[in-house]
């Protein structure tokens, strides 16, 4: 089988290169920093541009665990063997004692001449090392910034990566900043050769990830690959996110039960709480609520989602943002028990068993993402929208998949209501008729006014007319509404 090619990424690479280009014309340094979780193609991306700038780059990966001495002497080696220019007695001495003067031999090898720095895994520097933040930032002022160097500085703890440049902290102001995400469902489908339906299917399975993209055949739909996949216990697409849940996760700690509990599809607090507690009773909401806020805003793992109306609404529910692991917690780490007991018809049947469920739930927050984007151009009903969201009260009766509106999380104006059906059927006359009474509940929703979206997998019966829903939503459109 083939590796599948580097696809996409076109505005990154061009970011990056635009960066370089200041550099070249300026004759002084460049800093960006690189955020993005793991298996996302961070690493892949970089080396890409390197490669395409056709200058000599250093690239230093740190190693998790390695002693300050270790790291100094591996990155002494990677200044050796890379091609920047530089004193060979200076370079061919004993590694540096210390990050001061490891940037120093840095900035003897890069000389006058153009060139690129990848330090990648950054965090774990900054663990094995105290001073290194402030080496890094005295390097910089000092000697680095005054040549043509692009600095690349990588890290997969997004947290740590926020805060390296942070006010507080040696580094701020110093670096341009941005998350890599992983790739869209338009990247997706153009670097497998799938049509819409299949590309969605794939990028709801791999969550986009490239780490599980190199290993998926060309033109093969998401259930096949996943069931020539449980024949395989080192698949990729069991190893990518059991590798992120223990990397991030590793002991089996009350977080990680409060994670496991919302990937298997609690979503309230009451519930996450029950179901995360032990066998004297739920988790107390004062040691929930802050493992639910540090999932969300430090670790970036789970999702928030607060009901979107013109008044404040309640209950919030969360979601495990990345696709993958949510699929992995809700399926596939049971599938791949069976896997390596050499049971791989009885996994991938319980694969099969939770699939439509599991993809209908979730689908709709990519959907919802579609949704802002077309918002953008010229041609949707809708213009004014800003924000994409859904609408529940606190008995989940109705349950709106799709709202419009201005802004979020408290709207000034509502533009649409809709409903995500993502299964084998039509939409038909009894599904429009429960959305349009369950809109019609929503705090400032006007029927008649604002418009209705349906989104379907597989289309509409003849009777749901333009003159009742403003926009009918295919895999497609969903598609095409990212960019390649």
């Amino acid at each position: 089988m083939a590796a599948t090619p580097f696809v996409g990424r076109g505005a990154e690479l061009n970011l990056l290169r635009k960066r370089l280009d200041r550099s070249l014309a300026t004759g002084s340094g460049t800093a960006v920093a690189i955020r993005g979780r793991r298996q996302v193609g961070k690493s892949r991306l970089v080396q890409e541009f390197c490669d395409r700038a056709r200058l000599p780059y250093l690239f230093f990966t740190a190693t998790k665990g390695a002693s300050s001495p270790e790291a100094l002497a591996a990155f002494h080696t990677e200044l050796r063997e890379s091609r920047l220019p530089g004193d060979d007695a200076l370079l061919s001495a004993s590694p540096p004692s210390n990050w001061p003067d490891a940037f120093r031999l840095l900035a003897s090898a890069l000389s006058e001449a153009p060139g690129v720095v990848v330090l990648d895994e950054l965090p774990w520097l900054a663990e094995q090392d105290p001073v290194f933040d402030g080496a890094l930032q005295t390097a910089w002022d000092r000697l680095l910034s005054q040549r043509p160097v692009l600095l690349l500085l990588l890290g997969s703890d997004l947290h740590m990566m926020e805060r390296l440049t942070a006010y507080d902290r040696p580094f701020y102001g110093r670096a341009d900043s941005f998350v890599l995400g992983p790739l869209n469902p338009a990247e997706t489908g153009s670097a497998l050769g799938l049509d819409a339906v299949d590309a969605i299917d794939a990028h709801l399975v791999s969550g986009g990830l490239p780490g599980i993209l190199r290993a998926w055949p060309h033109a093969t739909p998401a259930l096949d690959f996943i069931e020539a996949e449980c024949a395989d216990p080192a698949s990729p697409l069991f190893n990518v996110p059991e590798s992120a849940l223990m990397a991030e996760f590793p002991a089996p700690d009350q977080s990680r039960r409060v994670l496991e509990a919302i990937g298997g599809g609690d979503r309230t607090h009451a519930n996450i709480a029950a179901t995360a507690g032990s066998s004297s009773g739920a988790l107390p909401s004062g040691v929930l609520s802050p493992i639910l806020r540090r999932l969300s805003e430090e670790k970036r793992v789970l999702a928030v989602d607060s009901p979107l109306s013109v008044k404040p609404g309640k209950p919030a529910l969360h979601r495990v943002a990345d696709s993958n692991l949510r699929f992995y917690l809700a399926a596939l780490r049971s599938a791949q028990e069976q896997t390596r007991r050499g049971r791989p018809e009885a996994a991938f049947r319980l694969v099969r068993r939770r699939w439509a469920s599991w993809r209908g739930r979730a689908v709709e927050p990519l959907i919802r993402e579609s949704l802002e984007l077309a918002a953008t151009e010229g041609d949707f009903p809708w213009p004014e929208t800003e924000a994409v969201g859904g609408w529940w009260n606190r008995q989940f009766s109705p349950e709106i998949d799709l709202i419009g509106a201005d802004r979020a999380p408290v709207a000034g104006s509502l533009f649409f209501a809709g409903s995500v059906k993502w299964l084998a059927t039509p939409f038909d006359q009894h599904d429009l008729a429960t959305l349009e009474q369950g809109a019609a509940r929503v705090p400032g929703f006007t029927p008649g006014t604002a418009g209705l979206v349906v989104a379907t997998r597989a289309g509409a019966t003849a009777a749901i007319t333009r003159d009742r829903v403003g926009l009918l939503w295919g895999p497609r459109d969903i598609v095409t509404a990212w960019p390649v």
